[in-house]
């Protein structure tokens, strides 16, 4: 729960200050998309205002700030407190989580197309699960309970928690099905990974090498992927432990593949994190007594148990390697050194088959949730004190309500997978949804639906003129463009502009209205949007004087074979994809009238005396000369070292002094059900080692 908690807060941490360097250009009075545009009163009630838009930024003026700067604050104020979470056990309690998704929320709702991509929702979904598996005061690290467990531990802190790992499933399971539901030829030919490492947004070096793999790999690599995706979620509820691990260990390797040949911001970062939920605390803890526990004669019904999980788990790993096979048609080459691979269902199947157990996956997290709760309701019965258990009655009681509700609530984006089932649920599910559907607390997922670019990646690539005759491409700092400059690695950075020139390539400019805006913003010279494309302004062509006419031009990219060292890409020129415009052009302002991008209402002037905005802006003149990837990354390395000392300088626990042998002495197994969530005892009875962990943590 504590590495959740701190994994939660790291995501945080990187995501506010991704977000904090880019404000200016995406959002500031000179940037593409203007936020004040976005909040505009409407002559409503005060709390009607803010349930409808659920954003702290309409508080903004009474700050002497505009949207803009509210947001750096906001983000500013974000990235501290989830530092602060991240380093310092105390402040990882409700509030400061609570506090965090509410701030992310408030930007997201002024966001527009920059922030409308899944991870945000999924930070989102995760932040508030965090608010309700974070206690409501964290005790001191080193202060226990008599019988092991932590001060604080209540009866029902792992019903929130099971929420994460339905929320890991729901997530996996339903990335894995729109792949095929999508009808996409690449991903039903089992070749979709021949393309993607090459057309994804953001590659990285790993990326080249990993698509000049022979093509029997990847398909094969599909086959995995299918395979981690689709049949490996339901282990997460599985009774056996080593099951739980042996999911958890699939899906950390999916997410590290991912991490090395893909930029995808903290997408990945955030699905590790997610899979905590499938750990336990004996896993984590390393106690060399665990390993060498004497062992003690037992009857024979308790010995046979382990034999049955034994067997149990055989006949799992048995069904998959032969659903494996036969539905992939996995053959092995013995003379090519290879393994054939081909999809052996017909779409028609597929969809019955997804009818089949829709469903039964619902019903399949209601019956695990029903036995956590019954867990949650035989800890109470172990606690003693009437006062204490009439607190723990009532937490419990909040806390199962809030977890029977979301459970309920999720059901309804879940069943978006299978349209017959969405149909079959209970109308008071879809009722409680809609209530709460602005506030993103349950979301559908749905990652690489379609394959991109089968025929080489659509790549826009602006240049500037100062004559209409003479063009000069404007290279960004991380898209493709310059063929001979090797992919960047950005992460946990995600640069939301590059991301949206992807988007913009799949189809007309018309499509991406925001392009239109970037075209303008660039005629104009906004220093704000120009450190967007090139943070170092002096590598800018047009840095000196801003171009008198833009235009852009679709090109498709593909890797370099591997004798062509001088060289990543190479590129074909496609067609125009933006006319040749300048300021006072016809069809520019045509355009922006289209789209309603004309700033009709320029800003309100601000008192530049106000010391918030000074300091604001102060901030901002020290931050702005540091890449923002660079930036993250000195925060990541900052958190390292201070983790490094706080585990060198901190209190060690003294265990040859007789008081630390007083308090590493067996704990009376009948208050075991109280203690925080642990592995079951091994059944051969060494309740001491069982025990050890607990007390550590």
């Amino acid at each position: 729960r504590q590495l959740f908690l701190q994994g939660v807060a790291a995501v945080f941490t990187f995501a506010f200050a991704s977000l904090y360097m880019q404000i200016p250009g995406l959002y500031g009075a000179e940037g593409i998309l203007p936020a004040r545009r976005t909040l505009r009163p409407q002559g409503k009630g005060r709390w009607q205002q803010l349930w409808e838009t659920p954003t702290l930024l309409w508080e903004a003026p009474q700050l002497g700030l505009d949207t803009s700067q509210g947001l750096e604050l906001l983000s500013l104020l974000g990235a501290l407190l989830a530092l602060g979470a991240l380093l310092m056990r105390r402040l990882r309690n409700l509030f400061v989580y609570l506090l965090l998704w509410a701030a992310y929320l408030s930007a997201c709702q002024v966001g527009q197309v920059f922030l409308y991509f899944q991870w945000d929702s999924l930070l989102l979904e995760t932040g508030f699960l965090a608010a309700l598996v974070a206690p409501l005061r964290q005790p001191p690290h080193h202060k226990q309970a008599p019988q092991g467990r932590l001060v604080g531990a209540s009866p029902h802190e792992g019903l929130p928690f099971w929420l994460v790992r339905w929320l890991l499933f729901r997530l996996m399971f339903a990335s894995g099905v729109v792949k095929l539901t999508s009808r996409c030829p690449a991903w039903w030919g089992l070749t979709a990974l021949t393309y993607h490492y090459e057309t994804q947004c953001l590659p990285t070096p790993a990326s080249w090498f990993a698509h000049h793999l022979p093509v029997w790999l990847q398909k094969l690599s599909v086959v995995a992927t299918f395979l981690i995706e689709i049949a490996v979620p339901p282990l997460f509820f599985a009774p056996l432990r080593r099951l739980r691990l042996a999911a958890f260990y699939s899906q950390v390797l999916l997410q590290v593949l991912i991490i090395i040949t893909g930029n995808y911001n903290f997408f990945n970062l955030l699905t590790l994190v997610l899979t905590t939920a499938l750990l336990d605390d004996g896993h984590l803890t390393a106690e060399p007594g665990n390993s060498r526990c004497k062992k003690r004669p037992t009857s024979w019904p308790r010995a046979l148990l382990p034999m049955l999980s034994l067997l149990l788990e055989f006949t799992v790993y048995g069904l998959l390697a032969y659903g494996t096979v036969h539905c992939f048609g996995l053959e092995v080459d013995w003379e090519q050194h290879a393994v054939h691979s081909r999809t052996t269902f017909t779409f028609h199947q597929f969809t019955q088959w997804l009818k089949m157990v829709t469903l039964p996956t619902m019903w399949l997290g209601l019956a695990s949730l029903t036995w956590e709760l019954l867990n949650a309701l035989w800890r109470w019965t172990q606690v003693r004190g009437w006062l204490r258990k009439l607190c723990t009655a009532v937490q419990l009681f909040i806390f199962g309500t809030a977890t029977v509700a979301l459970f309920v609530i999720s059901l309804v984006p879940y069943s978006y997978i299978e349209p017959s089932s969405h149909g079959l649920l209970w109308t008071g599910a879809h009722r409680l949804f809609g209530a709460v559907e602005h506030l993103q607390l349950a979301n559908s997922y749905g990652l690489f639906r379609r394959m991109t670019g089968l025929g080489g990646r659509p790549e826009v690539v602006l240049e500037g003129s100062y004559d209409g005759h003479h063009w000069t491409e404007i290279e960004f700092m991380y898209k493709p463009g310059n063929v001979s400059r090797p992919p960047p690695v950005v992460v946990p950075h995600q640069p939301r502009l590059d991301w949206q020139m992807w988007f913009a390539a799949l189809g007309p400019h018309s499509h991406s209205p925001w392009f239109t805006s970037l075209v303008l913003r660039l005629l104009q010279g906004k220093d704000p949007v120009i450190r967007l494309i090139q943070n170092d302004v002096a590598r800018y062509p047009f840095h000196r004087q801003p171009p008198t006419y833009v235009r852009a031009q679709r090109y498709k990219y593909q890797f370099s074979r591997p004798g062509e060292r001088s060289q990543w890409w190479r590129r074909q020129w496609v067609e125009e994809f933006f006319p040749p415009v300048s300021l006072g052009d016809p069809t520019l302002d045509m355009l922006l009238r289209q789209f309603g991008l004309q700033d009709k209402s320029p800003p309100r002037a601000r008192s530049s005396g106000n010391a918030l905005a000074q300091a604001l802006r102060w901030i901002r003149k020290q931050l702005s000369p540091l890449e923002a990837s660079t930036l993250l990354w000195g925060l990541l390395a900052a958190v390292g070292v201070i983790r490094v000392m706080q585990a060198l300088l901190g209190p060690h626990p003294a265990h040859s002094s007789p008081l630390a042998k007083e308090k590493h002495k067996p704990a009376p197994k009948k208050d075991s059900g109280a203690a925080s969530k642990q592995p079951a005892p091994a059944p051969d009875n060494c309740s001491s080692s069982s025990q050890t962990p607990r007390r550590k943590k």
